[in-house]
Formats: C-alpha cells, sequence, structure tokens
C-alpha cells in the first residue's frame, strides 16, 4: 500500500483502464486537487485486453502492460492504495470503507470498479482449474497448469472465448469450444462474421459445438470433463468460463444509487448519488447508438472516453459524453476492427472476401448505416467511422 491522505478531492474506486485514466485526464486538464485510486488488485494500473492475446500467448511481458511506470504516479501527485476492496459507500459522510476497516473520506468519487467474471451455476463449477478471464492472476494461474494441460474446454463463444481459443491452439492444445446459441458473436454481430469466425477456428483444429449447453463440470478435486446436456462427456484438464461479466454495482445500490445493467449515469458520468460519478463496465448510460436505449459498454475506447468525460466535468470543462463506440479483436493472424453498435440491425451486406481474408460487414437499421465490422482491413474499419459517424444511407455504398 501507497501511503495515502485520509481525505481526496477525488477518490477514484477502482485501479484499472477506467480509475487510472480519470486520473490521467485530471492531471492533464490542469486539475490540482488531491487524487487517490483504491484498487482490488496489487498491480500498478494496467491493459486488460492484453491478457487474453499477447500477454497469454507469451508475446508480451507483463511489465509492458502498465498503463503508467510507477514513477508517474508518484510525479503527478495520486496516492494508490492497493489491494484493498470497497465494501460500503456513505453518501452522507462521503465515505467509503474498505473490507479491511479502512475508511476514506472525499469530496468527488469516481467508481471505476468494473465488473466481475459471470460465473457457472451448474455442479463442478468450483472445481479446481476451472477459470474466468479477467485479471493478472486469472491468466497466471492458467499459465501455471499450461505444462501439465493437454485438453481444454471453453465455455462461451464471444471475443474472450475466440481469443483464448486462439492462443491455446498456438500453444499446441487441444480446444473444445461450446456455445449455447447456434453461432458465435451471436450477440455482438451478425451471420456472416459468425460464419467467417466459425470457419477459421475450424481450420486451425477448435472443436466448435454450438447451441449445446453445459449441464455440469465432473471431476475429483480437479475438473475433469464438462458433461453437456447431451450426455456427453467431453475431456477437459482445464476449462475457460467466458459467458460474459457482473457489473460491480452492489456497492452503490446498496447506497441507494438508481441501478439497472449497471449503475444509471447521465451524460456526464454522473450517478444518481450526489458527486458520485461512474465509468467503464459499470457504467449504463442512454447511447444515441443504442437507439436511445441505455447500454453498458465494455470496451477501452468507452471507458477512457468516459474518463475523460468526467475530468472535463470537475475541471470546468464539462461536455456531454457522446462518443463512437468502437471495439477490436486479434485471434490468430486476424485482426477485427468493429464501429458502431449493430444491435437491432435489418440487413447486413457483405464488402469483400472472407476466403481472401480480408473483409467488411456493413450493418444497417431502416437504410441508415449503424455499424461495420472489418477483418484486416483497416481502411474499411476508417471509412465505417465516417458513415457512422455522418449517418450515411446504402447509397454510399454504391460510390
Amino acid at each position: 500500500m501507497v501511503a495515502h491522505p485520509d481525505f481526496s478531492d477525488v477518490l477514484i474506486v477502482g485501479g484499472g483502464q477506467g480509475g487510472a485514466q480519470t486520473a490521467i485526464s485530471l492531471r492533464q486538464l490542469g486539475f490540482e486537487g488531491s487524487i487517490t485510486i483504491v484498487g482490488e488488485e496489487t498491480e500498478l494500473p494496467y491493459e486488460r485486453p492484453p491478457l487474453s492475446k499477447e500477454y497469454f500467448a507469451g508475446e508480451k511481458a507483463f511489465d509492458r502492460l502498465y498503463l503508467r511506470p510507477a514513477t508517474y504516479w508518484s510525479e503527478k501527485s495520486v496516492a494508490l492504495v492497493t489491494g484493498e476492496r470497497v465494501v460500503r459507500l456513505v453518501p452522507e459522510a462521503r465515505t467509503v470503507e474498505t473490507a479491511s476497516g479502512l475508511t476514506l473520506t472525499y469530496g468527488v468519487l469516481v467508481w471505476a470498479a468494473g465488473g466481475s467474471p459471470r460465473r457457472m451455476s451448474c455442479d463442478g463449477a468450483a472445481l479446481k482449474g476451472v477459470h474466468a478471464v479477467r485479471n493478472r492472476a486469472d491468466i497466471d494461474a492458467m499459465l501455471a497448469a499450461m505444462p501439465t494441460v493437454q485438453r481444454v474446454v471453453i465455455v462461451g463463444g464471444g471475443y474472450i472465448g475466440l481469443e483464448a481459443a486462439a492462443v491455446l491452439r498456438k500453444l499446441g492444445k487441444s480446444v473444445t469450444l461450446i456455445e449455447a446459441q447456434n453461432r458465435l458473436l451471436a450477440r455482438v454481430a451478425g451471420s456472416e462474421l459468425s460464419r467467417f469466425f466459425e470457419s477459421e477456428h475450424r481450420a486451425h483444429g477448435v472443436d466448435i459445438r454450438l447451441g449445446e449447453g453445459v449441464d455440469c463440470l465432473d471431476g475429483n478435486d480437479r475438473v475433469s470433463h464438462a458433461v453437456l446436456a447431451t450426455g456427453e462427456r467431453v475431456p477437459a484438464d482445464l476449462v475457460i468460463v467466458g459467458i460474459g461479466i457482473v457489473p460491480n454495482i452492489e456497492v452503490l445500490a446498496s447506497a441507494g444509487a438508481d441501478v439497472s445493467n449497471g449503475v444509471d449515469i447521465d451524460a456526464r458520468c454522473r450517478t444518481s448519488l450526489p458527486d458520485v460519478f461512474a465509468v467503464g463496465d459499470c457504467a449504463n448510460q442512454v447511447n444515441r447508438h443504442a437507439q436511445g436505449e441505455r447500454v453498458r459498454l465494455e470496451s477501452v475506447p468507452s471507458v477512457s472516453e468516459q474518463a475523460t468525460t468526467v475530468a472535463r466535468e470537475l475541471t470546468g470543462q464539462g461536455k456531454d459524453h457522446d462518443a463512437l463506440p468502437w471495439f477490436w479483436s486479434n485471434q490468430y493472424d486476424l485482426k477485427l476492427q468493429t464501429v458502431g453498435l449493430s444491435t437491432g440491425y435489418d440487413e447486413e451486406i457483405l464488402r469483400g472476401d472472407p476466403g481472401e481474408r480480408s473483409f467488411s460487414v456493413v450493418y444497417l437499421r431502416d437504410g441508415k448505416i449503424i455499424a461495420v465490422d472489418a477483418v484486416n482491413a483497416a481502411k474499411a474499419f476508417m471509412r465505417g467511422r465516417t458513415w457512422v459517424t455522418a449517418g450515411e444511407t446504402a447509397a454510399v455504398l454504391l460510390g
């Protein structure tokens, strides 16, 4: 633990991307008050996306994931309180309490606690050898097991599951991926992209089971099989569960904050509690790219932009958060870049040839372009940004 003041002008709960970027942006915008970041992990703030990619694959050392070197935080007078989990918020007293009994007082609170991996609820979910992908400890535990692991079962066909599958195949492991829906990436992409990634992963030797559910995990102390709803027993030396996250909002909810799928925030990232802001995976915000509905975006660009929104608000430079969502994923030698939100699309148009492993998919709703997926196609991604921002119609595709 780094020495910290009992009172902070800005107290940030969460030492990940959102918390770190809030502090960085505050200092960049000239904020001179005291700042404290309190985080559950013992690490300095670091990037999470490379965990399931370059770090898991052994292509990037962990010290290259730090958002800033250790000296930055002391030079910028940002106090870091590590290894502490906030368990209580008392808005009237402007205090938070940690599991170890520490009490911190704030002028403004920024909640950037992110989310926790959604756990399987079936029998055997707590067996040894069952892992999630969320922090360094998760990946380190899997890396430590790799020498004795040959057969891996992945539950969930979203980005986390697919990225892990790609790394594990590179490491020479046998991989079975189980997805309850009838296609991969069903919640975030259209059928064209789903078919492409299914084909790519099958070509790399991944055994993909679509429309299959896991009944339970079996083993004596350590997992040995995933038992499917059909009764089939799939051998597993290790199981990776990638079925989403649960936003860490219990403390805010107990303190009286408005919550739904996350903690509700306004266009300036304010919660319903006085002088309490929220950013990142735990924050639920109205987004015009989601047809004006509330949405919780699990995206580094989004959390960084929300953090900047908070910093602007606290330095008298307030501006509503209205950034265009975008995402990326690396699998094998494929780089997927997505701009916009395809939710509610009624048409998808394939541009280019997936067989050449460089193409894009354009999503439309009521004739307007709302999102673009680009695979190994940086120019298509950049064009997509322009089209979605401008609200272009399908007519632009003929140009």
